[in-house]
């Protein structure tokens, strides 16, 4: 199988979304698939974020979002990987990684500082992979206000 990793444009969104549903549920979301077409649609057109698509000849098998963001600190553009997600039926075959590396070749590309992400204290499987990549945890607290 060969896999290849493309930005996403607005032709992508059809099965995109569908990856974006599945991605949402595994989140403990509610499917609704008119709402993720949406926001992907607002994303894509208003270059509010870059979302690499991992895909054979048929079928998009993963996905990753990033948002820029800045450093006060470095006084340098930063991204945020803010969705990673692969189709539980694929996830053996490093597309994780893949997405990843493609991530930071963009970074790089682009002179970013960095790359921030978040994952749930309980999803080890992530914790493993993006160790594997370099990433380490920050000693910082989080907090979120809820509106």
């Amino acid at each position: 199988m060969k896999i290849e990793i493309v930005q996403a444009t607005l032709q992508d969104i059809e099965k995109l979304s569908i990856l974006f549903d599945n991605y949402r549920i595994f989140y403990k979301q509610t499917s609704d698939i008119k709402l993720a077409k949406a926001f992907l649609i607002d994303r894509i057109a208003n270059q509010e974020s870059v979302i690499f698509v991992a895909k054979d000849e048929s079928t998009q098998l993963g996905f990753t979002q990033l948002y820029p963001s800045f450093s006060s600190v470095s006084a340098n553009h930063t991204w945020i990987l803010n969705d990673l997600y692969v189709l539980p039926e694929y996830q053996n075959l490093r597309i994780g990684s893949k997405l990843l590396n493609h991530v930071q070749q963009h970074a790089k590309q682009t002179l970013a500082k960095g790359i921030f992400l978040q994952t749930a204290k309980t999803n080890i499987g992530a914790q493993r992979l993006y160790e594997s990549h370099g990433y380490c945890q920050l000693h910082y607290l989080g907090y979120f206000l809820a509106l």
